[in-house]
């Protein structure tokens, strides 16, 4: 059986020598025969599957009624994650390369099957492909910028930073950043630790999180029974590892280390007494319980760094004197809560009144460590 190619002018763009580059055109046509879309998931182990978000219908119509109007310029181009199949051969002559590009001919074979996979993924420009696979003008000459490497980390780092002028949805990201071990700048880099400890939180057998917690890869999934934004435990998180909160003590700012482990038995220990201080709070959705709401989320984080504090003084983490020794902690905020119904002391607010905003936030989290403060205080 013959090989099926697609055979098209090229330029080899000399900037990585372990990753070739190189800028060519396709039909519109040829787009969905070449690349697929590789939509973000896990399997049926919890690995991180693609990386792509959801189709924005709205957005691929208006790219579509665009390219079958009257007349039309399409620059906005593809990036594509080419295959190591592909084959490049540079012309002859002296004139064929200039020292930073190689005139040439790139050669894409395409699978013998419509139902095989494609050899190439679509790193950006998922929302155009769409569109130029559905539009009348298929022989339309589009752009492709496209690197060859099948490495998903690799196209994973390319996918975050071609995506930051117009934001990707935070909670892509949040689930993408622990899966990318390359230099991030500094914006991303930040939250990835964050981002690793409440995707081990979300899987982890041992927590109280497990399966509750809502990310890109379960947005649609109606079997889900994720209640807890990941976003809001992301942002717990960050101000715990701040230098006044519990979790900074395990970032070893001299050699640039940090002990995952321990932080994320800190968070374990805590949320399970969390969890099992407010049992019929823990697992619904927000509407019904405001701790599984973020301002409950954020306001029960602030309060963490207090209670696991004066638990950690006595007691070490691994231990269930930890568990036992945090338990006794929220007993003593326990009988003010007001989760699912009633109003809250002091605050004469309704449970559900409170929204995830800065100033209920502030407000709450201060009630809890003043009333925990103070309870101590009072039983000391």
């Amino acid at each position: 059986m013959a090989e099926n190619i697609i055979k098209r002018r090229a330029l080899r763009i000399e900037q990585n020598p372990n990753i070739p580059l190189y800028l060519f055109a396709l039909e519109a046509g040829e787009v969905d025969q070449v690349a697929d879309i590789a939509r973000i998931s896990r399997d049926e182990a919890g690995e991180l599957l693609g990386y792509q978000r959801p189709e924005k219908k709205q957005h691929v119509k208006q790219i579509l009624d665009y390219l079958d109007s009257e007349e039309v310029l399409f620059p906005n181009g593809l990036i594509l994650a080419l295959p190591l199949s592909v084959r490049f051969k540079g012309s002859r002559g002296p004139n064929s390369t200039d020292g930073l590009a190689t005139i040439g001919t790139i050669e894409i074979p395409l699978p013998n099957s419509r139902d095989a996979p494609r050899p190439a993924l679509i790193v950006d420009g998922q929302q155009r492909s769409l569109a130029l696979a559905r539009t009348k003008r298929s022989k339309l000459p589009v752009t492709i910028a496209g690197f060859v490497s099948e490495d998903l980390e690799i196209q994973r780092d390319q996918f975050l930073r071609v995506n930051t002028v117009f934001p990707l949805p935070t909670a892509l990201v949040a689930e993408l950043l622990p899966e990318v071990n390359t230099k991030l700048p500094t914006k991303l880099s930040a939250r990835k630790l964050p981002s690793t400890l409440v995707t081990a939180l979300n899987q982890d057998s041992d927590s109280p999180f497990k399966g509750l917690i809502k990310q890109a890869s379960t947005i649609g999934d109606k079997k889900s029974d994720a209640v807890v934004k990941d976003n809001s435990l992301i942002s717990a998180i960050e101000e715990s590892l701040s230098p006044a909160g519990v979790l900074f003590p395990y970032k070893n700012l001299s050699n640039g280390t940090t002990d995952t482990a321990a932080m994320r038995q800190v968070l374990v220990v805590y949320w399970t007494a969390v969890k099992d201080t407010f049992p019929d709070a823990w697992g619904l959705p927000p509407t019904k319980s405001r701790l599984m709401h973020g301002v409950g989320i954020r306001s029960m984080g602030r309060l963490m760094d207090r209670v696991m504090d004066r638990v950690l003084t006595v007691a070490d983490i691994g231990s269930k004197d930890a568990y036992d020794k945090a338990m006794a902690e929220l007993a003593l905020v326990e009988p003010y809560c007001r989760w699912t119904k009633g109003r809250w002391p002091e605050l004469n607010t309704s449970w559900n009144e409170l929204q995830n905003l800065p100033r209920h936030i502030s407000t709450l989290s201060n009630l809890l460590i003043r009333i925990y403060l103070q309870s101590r205080m009072s039983a000391s």
